[in-house]
């Protein structure tokens, strides 16, 4: 039991004490970007690696959660819901506070619908696809032009959501001075504990009779029908809380990042994510995880080392993976590790 949990408590020791201790605060920001990816990036693998429905449209979900986020943030810079206006919509003209705008002034709905917001929209959604027992590629093609038209609202909207610019210029969250180190320090632990708790939670909903039922309709949906189960309702389920999952990161990213904007949730983000869980290696949660990390750090890396050819680079690293370990880099780590106890035996 304790060999079982070792890793999980060194990464966590690594992630809550090391980490604040060793990095500076630009990269330690740095750090908490990446690990909101990684909350995203955990959905993605319950739904995509255990579920078997490739979404690409997280996007979606994960600025639903931002946008919520950041309209509070707005309201609290503006004096509260009856105060004055959000600074772009003084310059776009509107003059009054939107109605939809006005609950947003409370936190506990802001966080509310930042979580239950995008499960809503993935319960509705998956109840009408997968009743109709739409999934594979054409389950994919349909999330992913939710993500583009997600897009296409949010940008035609300018004195309601900011337009293409998105929402910026946050500078205090609950009381705390956003541009302070203590308080960005405070709120990288907050994402990592966050994603640790989620992490465990993931894992012990897939260890349990649901999980191994959700792996079965994925492996044989119909199977699984005629023996009586559900296979919509499971996956209707999964999917919202894969979604949760991603509304939860997009409002812990808004004060880390300081920004909001269309062109963090479209298709290009969403497939961003996919990738960096196909990196690291869908089927395991871990692999999740460290997928979305690896791809943060390395798109950053590339990018400041190799301005000009960065996507390049990146694009490299997807392949030679994806060649070298089809399972990703927890297939790797889980191939040395057989050969390792295989080696012990002999």
């Amino acid at each position: 039991m304790i060999r079982r949990h070792l890793p999980f408590a060194t990464v966590a020791v690594i992630a809550l004490v090391a980490a604040p201790l060793l990095l500076e605060p630009f990269r330690l920001g740095l750090l908490a970007k990446y690990l909101c990816y990684a909350i995203v990036a955990l959905g993605i693998g319950l739904a995509w690696g255990k579920g078997g429905m490739l979404t690409l449209g997280q996007g979606v979900f994960f600025g639903l959660g931002g946008y919520s986020m950041a309209m509070y943030l707005k309201l609290t810079e503006a004096g509260g819901a009856g105060g004055g206006l959000p600074d772009f919509m003084v310059w776009s003209g509107v003059e009054s506070l939107p109605a939809l705008w006005v609950p947003f002034g409370n936190p506990v709905f802001a966080l509310g619908m930042a979580v239950l917001g995008p499960m809503a929209i993935a319960l509705i959604l998956g109840t009408l696809v997968f009743r109709q027992r739409v999934r594979g590629a054409y389950f994919a093609i349909l999330t992913q032009a939710l993500a583009a038209a997600m897009v296409i609202l949010l940008v035609g909207q300018q004195g309601l959501t900011g337009g293409t610019n998105g929402m910026t210029n946050f500078f205090e969250l609950f009381g705390q001075d956003l541009a302070e180190d203590s308080t960005q320090r405070g709120l990288y632990l907050v994402v990592a504990s966050v994603l640790g708790l989620l992490y465990l939670a993931t894992r012990q909903l897939v260890n349990s009779r649901y999980g191994r039922l959700l792996v079965a309709v994925r492996d044989g949906e119909d199977r699984v029908r005629f023996l009586g189960y559900d296979p919509a309702l499971v996956k209707t389920v999964t999917f919202a809380i894969s979604a949760g999952m991603a509304g939860l990161a997009g409002a812990l990213f808004v004060p880390v990042v300081g920004i909001i904007s269309p062109a963090l949730l479209g298709v290009v983000p969403s497939l961003e994510l996919v990738v960096a869980v196909a990196v690291g290696g869908r089927h395991a949660l871990a692999g999740a995880v460290l997928g979305a990390v690896v791809m943060g750090y390395a798109k950053t890396a590339f990018s400041e080392q190799f301005a000009d050819g960065w996507l390049y680079l990146q694009g490299a690293l997807f392949i030679l993976v994806m060649t070298l370990a089809p399972k990703g880099i927890a297939g790797i780590s889980r191939s040395i590790a057989g050969r390792l106890r295989h080696a012990r035996a002999t």
